[in-house]
């Protein structure tokens, strides 16, 4: 098959961050390349949990039911005591889904399945990825990147107007951008880790036992028969793993003859790495995932945080390509390098509790959830009301179900989803306002009403019957809300006048551009 050797964007990895981010860009009509050294899919379980944000961006993409159909929420752990007794917890017991937030808990879920689904989803915009296929050069300049590919033994060069790095926590990418990996690697802490079928044990919880040799554990994974062997390891430990190896751990650890181990498909050391970089971008080049940010899997929070990486990025990405002014790509580093030092943070608080507490894990908070994420401090949140609300611009927009037009009902999550920006104008009066706009955006973006009745002067009126979308909103006035195509609050206003408006969205999109270019040349050829 030939490939293009002048594209818009090449990403290199072809994980859960690299999989969002090519989905971003494709069911935005960009053209893109997703490399991937490896030579065939991952079949390895790894980050095994997605966090309710990352199931509302999934949402999004059009794959949460796919996702949420092959895992398990609520998997409840089983602690083994040395005399037989056990203890079991649910570790978000409790977090249920609620109107403002469809997701209350993680779903347990494989990696590699993950993978599956989002590769399935970037076949169905016409896309794919390109296995065996290694970066092995860059050169950049005021205008792109050319990058030297490696398939097969066989070299090409590739133009790309930008580059987006997701190939892992050793991403040669990082290296060649000569970008610092700022932290270090704890050598106390290490694991065994890998993918096993085992008999003799049930698959209804997550089983961990303690002993004075380390901690052992079981964890079944959902839509398998295969589970996730995790055993602590002290410092003079072997660090090559086998099935042997395990099985020993197991034995000795859990004093149980008749659990066996078998079929291994993957098996790995791993050790705790904290790290991060100083920068997100060096210039046409952009960082993402655990090619910026490595941490301790307390939490479930690496994958998680690179799949919000790409999210934030592929929009703003497309943006730019579209016409957008080229420093809305700043905004990427200044939102989510914050970000990962807190992800960082918390990683290191929980292993920090988890080793005091002996490996048994106490109940969850919210913290984890990556709901609370918000860009307030940012240049993209522009919160112009007098008395803020409790929802401020930079935060996540809650979702609201029981809206209801001309007998249709729906969720507000299904209002913005897609490739637009949305407007919300709650109350009365925002008919100029929303003229406006639609004139100069057109279909980038969309503009619903949300109020008392059904009645509009323009456009129909989505009902806020039972008032979730006025209470979650913290709505108090006529408000008028920008929703970024990421799923986060841009602009609020109580003024009904469009120049607020006018001006975020010049910001954000290249449609105000293009309407007064198509202007200029109806006029020219009259």
């Amino acid at each position: 098959m030939t490939h293009p050797t002048s594209i818009d964007v090449l990403i290199i990895g072809a994980g859960p961050t690299g999989l969002v981010l090519a989905c971003e860009l494709a069911r935005r009509n960009v053209a893109f390349r997703l490399i991937d050294a490896l030579p065939q899919p991952s079949a390895a379980s790894r980050g095994k949990g997605l966090q309710p944000r990352s199931l509302e961006v999934l949402d999004d993409l059009g794959v949460v039911d796919r996702i949420v159909a092959a895992g398990r929420f609520h998997m409840p752990m089983r602690f083994h005591d040395a005399d037989g007794s056990v203890k079991d917890h649910d570790l978000y017991e409790g977090h249920q889904p609620t109107p403002d937030a469809p997701y209350g808990s993680p779903l347990m879920i494989p990696q590699w399945r993950i993978e599956n689904i989002l590769r399935e989803r970037l076949t169905e915009w016409g896309a794919r990825v390109e296995f065996a296929t290694s970066l092995e050069n860059l050169v950049q300049d005021e205008t792109g990147v050319t990058a030297t590919l490696m398939r097969n033994g066989v070299a090409e060069t590739v133009r790309a107007n930008w580059l987006v790095a997701c190939d892992g926590g050793r991403s040669k990418t990082r290296g060649l951008l000569g970008v610092a990996f700022i932290g270090e690697t704890l050598e106390t802490h290490r694991m065994f880790v890998g993918d096993v079928k085992a008999t003799g044990i049930d698959r209804d919880f997550w089983h961990a036992w303690r002993s004075e040799e380390g901690v052992v554990a079981l964890a079944p994974l959902p839509g398998t028969d295969m589970f996730q062997f995790q055993a602590s390891l002290s410092p003079d430990a072997p660090t090559e793993p086998s099935l042997q190896i395990f099985q020993d751990i197991l034995d000795t650890r859990t004093k149980a003859t008749d659990i066996r181990l078998h079929d291994a498909t993957w098996m790995s050391f791993w050790r705790a790495n904290v790290r991060i970089v100083d920068r997100y971008r060096v210039g046409r080049a952009f960082l993402a995932g655990d090619a910026a940010h490595v941490h301790s899997p307390a939490g479930g929070q690496g994958m998680n945080t690179g799949i919000q990486d790409a999210y934030n990025l592929g929009w703003k990405l497309a943006a730019v390509i579209a016409g957008a002014d080229v420093s809305l790509l700043d905004t990427y580093e200044e939102e989510r390098l914050p970000v990962a030092a807190w992800v960082l943070g918390i990683s290191n608080d929980l292993l920090a509790k988890a080793v005091q507490s002996r490996h048994i894990a106490g109940p969850r908070g919210t913290e984890t959830l990556q709901l609370g994420i918000h860009y307030r401090p940012h240049r993209l949140a522009q919160e112009q009301r007098a008395n803020p609300g409790k929802i401020q611009a930079g935060d996540r927009a809650p979702d609201a179900p029981d809206l209801r037009t001309n007998n249709q009902t729906c969720r507000l999550f299904d209002l913005i989803r897609g490739t637009h920006l949305t407007v919300l104008a709650f109350g009365d009066g925002w008919d100029r306002v929303i003229a406006d706009i639609e004139a100069h955006h057109g279909e980038t973006v969309k503009s619903f009403v949300i109020g008392e009745s059904e009645e509009g002067d323009v456009r129909s009126v989505w009902h806020d019957q039972a008032q979730h979308a006025m209470r979650h909103y913290d709505i108090h006035n006529d408000t008028l809300m920008i929703i970024r195509p990421d799923g986060y609050i841009g602009m609020v206003t109580e003024e009904k006048t469009p120049q607020a408006a006018l001006a975020y969205l010049a910001t954000t999109t290249a449609a105000d551009r293009m309407s007064a270019t198509r202007s200029y040349a109806r006029a020219i050829y009259k």
